[in-house]
């Protein structure tokens, strides 16, 4: 039998704070269902870790699950009694509530006793469908103010859910598991309960086209039903193409922008990414004239019945630090994110003008400086991590760590032009950094943070150049003469970063001297040493 729902509208602008797994939690303001009302985010998506799914304590199931006095039953009750002190407070400030959860994940005793370790990630077996069915249940039965769920199955976290195991097989395959799973799914959440689903591409059909439209032919629309992918392929990185799936299919999409990135600092210096999601990032703009869409504008003009609004995350992603301590440029990009979310037929310039006169106070000379500014540090970003021609591979360096660069297969014409962008990008940050200088924002936390972030921008990427400069000259195999010149270019560099917590108090805090723990190697930590020998 169908249950109406409470609304069939989704909220078009939604919010999520993505906590580090198996970390402490962020310190941030965006946990307060008052602050996203202020600024017309409609909707909250808690993270992982505060799913219902894990709170749920399986006694009308089977009350030897979670037993009464157990360390387990304890755990659940904990997790239960949180988020009922979040939804209570987002209900008190008209906030939709939504929670992200993967799938499959179940209690640990449950999977033992039910024998389910080989079938639990198949959703076509009839156990495991029956499970899940009755986790469905039981999340909707205990948090009734639940308005829905968003689903991801492209990896499975249990660093803070210790009494659960996760699994699931064929993330990629259409036919065995995504379209089987959306099914069950929007029978249990929007057809029965009249809630809200969300489905997640990311990792799994997020990047063949043919694959996405095989699940869209495949699983009947429903109003209740949307579908959410990054306006960017794969992980949210710079020169990764505009999502192709984005515009195509018959369910509307809720497009996920991540507004700290962390590839990019996690909004410890200028990144101001919101004008590239809305209107196109240069490598976007400059890509295949046979590319129908570029940007999430370009999206919403061409295709507003699928496009169904955005979903910031206005903190975190990724692993690790660095750790700010001040949300300026976080801010930044969900304020005209969400601006935009509104109307999408507004033009980002004239949104970003309003908020740099009305909300920051700056007067006509600074407002002109503060965009010159941001502008300039979407342009520096790329070329200084990466390249405007997509042709460096991204993954060198994540979170707060550095790995050796890849320019092993560039051609000589290639690296003169990498080493010449990364040049271009410390100029431009140099430009930032006495643009922030001279803009005179009201506070005086904001004004020395501008200048605060700007540095630690400006001497990162100084960072960056020296080991683009020494990657291609290890390359080569130069003397060691030219990599003691270069060896000195780099310590100078790591010098003056390390200078930046006593000099900028406010800034956030820095990136480290080794390689990412989830790779690739090599990390500086072994990389820098050995070159150190051949310059010597």
């Amino acid at each position: 039998m169908s249950i109406p729902a409470g609304s069939t509208h989704l909220p078009r602008i939604l919010d999520m704070v993505h906590h580090n797994p198996g970390e402490p939690l962020y310190r941030t303001k965006y946990e307060s269902p008052d602050v996203l009302r202020g600024m017309g985010i409609e909707g909250k998506v808690y993270h992982l870790f505060d799913s219902p799914t894990l709170a749920v304590d399986w006694e009308s199931v089977d009350a030897d699950i979670f037993p009464r006095g157990s360390a387990a039953r304890a755990w659940v009750d904990a997790k239960a009694a949180r988020i009922d002190a979040q939804h209570a407070a987002c209900a008190a400030d008209g906030i939709k509530i939504y929670a992200m959860g993967d799938l499959m994940l179940l209690p640990k005793k449950l999977v033992e006793k039910h024998q389910l370790e080989t079938c639990m990630g198949n959703p076509t077996d009839p156990r495991t469908g029956r499970f899940l069915r009755l986790l469905m249940a039981q999340v909707f039965e205990r948090f009734p103010r639940l308005d829905g769920l968003v689903v991801r199955i492209g990896e499975t976290y249990l660093h803070d859910a210790p009494w659960h195991v996760g699994r699931i097989e064929g993330k990629s395959d259409a036919r065995a598991t995504i379209i089987p799973l959306m099914r069950i799914l929007r029978d249990e959440l929007c057809v029965k309960r009249g809630r809200h689903l969300i489905f997640r591409t990311w990792l799994s059909f997020d990047i063949d086209l043919e694959t996405y439209l095989s699940v869209s032919d495949a699983v009947e629309p429903h109003p209740l039903l949307t579908i959410a992918v990054k306006h960017c392929e794969g992980d949210f990185h710079r020169g990764n193409p505009f999502s192709k799936v984005l515009g195509a299919g018959r369910h509307p999409q809720l497009v996920e922008v991540q507004c700290a990135r962390e590839y990019e600092g996690k909004g410890a210096f200028p990144n101001y990414i919101a004008r590239g999601v809305i209107e196109g990032f240069e490598e976007h703009l400059s890509a295949q004239p046979e590319r129908a869409l570029r940007s999430i504008g370009e999206l919403a003009r061409a295709r507003p019945d699928l496009f169904a609004g955005i979903w910031t995350w206005s903190r975190g992603g990724g692993w690790n630090g660095p750790y700010i301590k001040n949300e300026f440029w976080c801010d930044l990009n969900v304020a005209i994110m969400t601006q935009w979310a509104r109307d999408p037929r507004q033009y980002e310039e004239s949104i970003f003008a309003r908020h740099a006169t009305e909300t920051l106070g700056l007067d006509a000379d600074d407002a002109a400086r503060f965009r010159r500014l941001c502008l300039l540090s979407a342009d520096a970003v790329v070329r200084g991590r990466i390249s405007p021609r997509g042709d460096v591979d991204p993954w060198w360096s994540r979170d707060e760590y550095f790995g050796k660069p890849g320019l092993g297969t560039f051609d000589e014409a290639a690296v003169a032009r990498t080493l010449a962008e990364k040049d271009e990008s410390v100029a431009m940050w140099q430009e930032i950094a006495a643009l922030a200088r001279q803009i005179k924002l009201p506070g005086e936390d904001d004004r020395r943070h501008l200048v605060a972030s700007s540095e630690y921008g400006l001497r990162l990427h100084r960072i960056i150049r020296a080991l683009f400069q020494l990657s291609a000259a290890d390359t080569r195999n130069a003397p060691p003469g030219e990599l003691r010149r270069f060896l000195s270019d780099y310590d100078r560099a790591w010098d003056s970063y390390k200078a930046l917590p006593r000099e900028h108090p406010s800034c956030a805090t820095l990136y480290q001297k080794r390689g990412s723990p989830w790779g690739p190697p090599p990390g500086i930590e072994t990389w820098i040493p050995e070159l150190r020998c051949k310059a010597s």
